[in-house]
Order: C-alpha cells, then sequence, then structure tokens
C-alpha cells in the first residue's frame, strides 16, 4: 500500500483509555468503525501491519470483486451450513447496500458478466484510500504494528495487550470489537494466533482450515483396485505422501496452464452433490483455481473424512457420449492419435495431455475408454493444499458462542466480525460482503451495549 493509501501512526501513551478499541484493520474491522464514527464514538483501529487492508489490496489486484449481483435469496444459500447465521447479517448489508456505499465514496460500479460487481476502474486501493480518509475527518484513529496479545488477565479479561515498536502498551476500552481475521495469507496479517486467546476466555472456536483452496492429487500410477483402496488408507497421514502430484512429464509441460471449458461433478459420501462448468488450473502438485474452489468445501470434507476424494472431469461439456464416442471411433487413417483429436473433437494440449496421464498410451488406444475418459474423467484428490496458501479460511469462532449481534456471551463487550467467524463462502464477492455485513452487525450491536443507538 502506498503511502497516500495508508493512514499515519498516532502518537499513543501507555495506558490508553478509549471507548471502543477495533482489532483489526480489514473490511469487518474498518466497517466497524465506520457505524461507531458515524454515531459520534471515539474509535481507535489497532492493526499488526504497517498499514491497513493488506488482504483487502491483494484481493483487488486483479480487479476489486466488491459483492455478487445474485438476489438476496440465491446470495443467501452460499454459506456452506451456515445460511441460517449468516442471513441476517445479509439483510443487515447486502450487495445492493454496498454498491450504495460505495458510491457515496466516489466510487461507481458495475455488473460483469458472471453476474459479479466490480468499481468501475477495477481496483482497490482508490476505494480504499477514500474510505481512510472519510473515517479519519470522522475521528477514528489508527495505530499500526500495533500486535494484540490478549488480556492482562487472560482468563477474566482486563486491558487489552499490544506489543508495539515503542513496547507494550495497555489498552482500555469500554467494548472491543476483534476483526483479526483467519488463518490464511498470515504474511498479511491473517495468522490465526488469536485462536487459543479467545479460548482461554472460554469463547468457542472451531478448527481454522483451509476454503477456497487447492488440492494435491494421487498421481495416475498409484495402484488400482483393492490395492489402490489399502494404498489410499495407507496414505492417510503420511508426510510427505508417497505418489502424489502429476508425473514429471505432465508437470513439466502443463503445470501453470488452464483447463479451460470443463464440467466438474462430484458426489460425496454423504450424497452431496455438485456440478458446475467452469475453468481451473493445473499446479505442479495438483488443481487449483475457480471451478476447484467452488467445489473445494466439499473435497475438503470428503479428504478429511476418509482420505481422498474423486471428482470427475467432462473435458467436452458441449458433446455428448454418443457424438464423442462417434468421433473417437472414426478412422484416422495415417494420422496420429493426437492429430485426430484434435482435428475431430477439438482435444489438444492439457486436455489431451490429461487423458494419456489418466490413461497411459496403451489405454488412449482403446475408443471405448477413451470416449468413457474424455467425459468423465477421474482425478483423485488427497489432502487440500496448506491454510496459509488458501484463499480464506473455514472455521473459527462459532454463532453458537455469541449473540445475535456477534457479542461473545463468554466475554461481554467483545465483539467479534469477519472471517474469524465459523463460516465460510465461495469466491465471487461473497467473502467480503459477509465480512463487511458482519463488521456492520457488530458495530451497531457495540453502539446498543454503549446505550447509544442512533447518529450523535
Amino acid at each position: 500500500m502506498n503511502a497516500s493509501t495508508s493512514p499515519t501512526p498516532d502518537a499513543v501513551d501507555p495506558g490508553l483509555d478509549c471507548d471502543v478499541a477495533i482489532v483489526g484493520g480489514g473490511p469487518a474491522g474498518l466497517m466497524a468503525a465506520e457505524v461507531l464514527a458515524q454515531a459520534g464514538v471515539a474509535v481507535h483501529v489497532f492493526d499488526a501491519m504497517p498499514s491497513v487492508g493488506r488482504k483487502f489490496l491483494l484481493a483487488g489486484k486483479g480487479g476489486l470483486n466488491l459483492t455478487h449481483s445474485e438476489p438476496h435469496e440465491a446470495f443467501a444459500t452460499r454459506f456452506a451450513g451456515r445460511e441460517k447465521q449468516v442471513e441476517p447479517l445479509l439483510a443487515a448489508f447486502g450487495g445492493p447496500a454496498i454498491r450504495e456505499w460505495a458510491q457515496g465514496l466516489g466510487v461507481e460500479t458495475f455488473v460483469g458478466t458472471s453476474g459479479r460487481v466490480f468499481p468501475t476502474d477495477m481496483k482497490a486501493a482508490p476505494l480504499l484510500r477514500a474510505w481512510l480518509q472519510r473515517l479519519r475527518g470522522q475521528g477514528v484513529q489508527f495505530h499500526m504494528r500495533h500486535r494484540w496479545l490478549g488480556w492482562a488477565d487472560a482468563g477474566q479479561g482486563g486491558a487489552l495487550r499490544f506489543a508495539t515498536p515503542a513496547g507494550e502498551l495497555a489498552v482500555n476500552a469500554r467494548a472491543t470489537v476483534l476483526a483479526l481475521g483467519g488463518g490464511s495469507w498470515a504474511r498479511l496479517g491473517s495468522d490465526g494466533a488469536w485462536v487459543p486467546l479467545l479460548a482461554a476466555r472460554g469463547v468457542a472456536v472451531a478448527p481454522l482450515r483451509p476454503a477456497n483452496s487447492g488440492f494435491d492429487v494421487l498421481r495416475a500410477d498409484a495402484p488400482a483396485g483393492e490395492t489402490r483402496r489399502d494404498f489410499l488408507r495407507e496414505l492417510i497421514g503420511r508426510t510427505p505422501a508417497p505418489t502424489v502430484g502429476w508425473t514429471a512429464h505432465f508437470t513439466e509441460r502443463f503445470a501453470g496452464q488452464p483447463f479451460k471449458t470443463v464440467a466438474l461433478a462430484f458426489t460425496d459420501s454423504q450424497g452431496r452433490n455438485f456440478q458446475r462448468r467452469g475453468e481451473f488450473v493445473a499446479t505442479a502438485t495438483g488443481v487449483e483455481g475457480s471451478l476447484v474452489y467452488a467445489a473445494s468445501h466439499l473435497l475438503r470434507d470428503e479428504v478429511e473424512a476418509h482420505g481422498h476424494a474423486t471428482f470427475h472431469l467432462d473435458l467436452l461439456p458441449d458433446h455428448t457420449p454418443e457424438r464423442v464416442l462417434v468421433e473417437v471411433r472414426h478412422p484416422r487413417g495415417s494420422r496420429s492419435l493426437s492429430s485426430h483429436l484434435k482435428s475431430r473433437l477439438g482435444l489438444d494440449g492439457i486436455k489431451a495431455g490429461m487423458l494419456y496421464e489418466h490413461l497411459g498410451k496403451d489405454g488412449v488406444a482403446d475408443p471405448v475408454a477413451l470416449a468413457h475418459a474424455i467425459k468423465a474423467l477421474p482425478v483423485t484428490v488427497v489432502a487440500a493444499r496448506p491454510l496459509d496458501e488458501a484463499i480464506s479460511t473455514a472455521g473459527g469462532v462459532a454463532f453458537e458462542a455469541l449473540d445475535a449481534r456477534l457479542m461473545a456471551t463468554a466475554a461481554p463487550g467483545v465483539f467479534c466480525a469477519g472471517e474469524m467467524l465459523d463460516w465460510e463462502a465461495p469466491t465471487g464477492g461473497y467473502l467480503l460482503t459477509v465480512s463487511m455485513a458482519s463488521g456492520r452487525v457488530a458495530g451497531e450491536g457495540v453502539l446498543r451495549w454503549l446505550g447509544r443507538t442512533g447518529n450523535a
């Protein structure tokens, strides 16, 4: 973040007293600060990083996806079992409200072909810069390089403790909003270090797990049949896992390349189904990208339960199985099989490479097996990529540990918001929307806690 975007640290004295301390300068914390400052409450925002909104800026690097244009009813179904808890947050501050809020900062938005909502210039920095300018104008004070260490009395509360460049600082606040993020992208500030601090206060926290993550695949030359099942059972818990990743030939030729216009189908052991068209990317050891992320919560849960999960790829979703079989069987004369597949079906590059990876040279020579693989190629994943590589986090502070205004019942006056709550969502604007909505609800909860219910 450049200097014009970053607030300069405000001088603080040891033993600072304030109305509200917000710990975490991401979208959830900043939205809580806005609600409170608009009501005339003195707000101090503390963040461990040199500047606020670092993950927000990274998310906007390829175009800031603010929200999604889906109607509320459809939007509220995207939260992997937490729809009941998330829906009230969206009712308080959903997609249309976010677009109106951005417009109030002088940032116009548009709806892309996928239904996602972006600023017209696609950039995050101008919006964040305008937001911070408004917050500072409302009296919000920012304290950078202040890493939260918990409370003076870990079990009972007391003053908030911060490690600062000048030494430890104690902050006494009438109310606290924790908006510390999940456990992904630790270098941007979300390192999950808050988990034991809240657990010590008796706040229930579900284990942090990767969400919107990539996966390592089981290599095609792993054993088959009963031997394969025994092998997969033995694989669980082994680090590094054997025969994980693509063959060296496939990795050298195709790692980093996208699978375009494919369909992914997966049914887990509980009967939950996923089927969608889209794109994803082959990595050095597996798969990642939007289509994989969309199914990642089901794949992750299945891997955690059984050690592996197998999805099926339709490499030609616009072709019927019958047509594929006809084209594969079509006489090819002196042409190579690769040339034949390219001319008859448009199959080449990474898609053709995937067929050879799965079937081998002998397998692709069998027209029936080849046609079946083109329409339903099995890919077995055996491990989600590490938490710090994930786009977002599942797990966190349990909603059951909070009241309707996101205050921790075991820690009165302490509110939680953003990705540190126990919810997850696919990419597409859902993550940012709920983070901001929860910040708004937490801010309004603090107002009620303080006996303030409106603008000053």
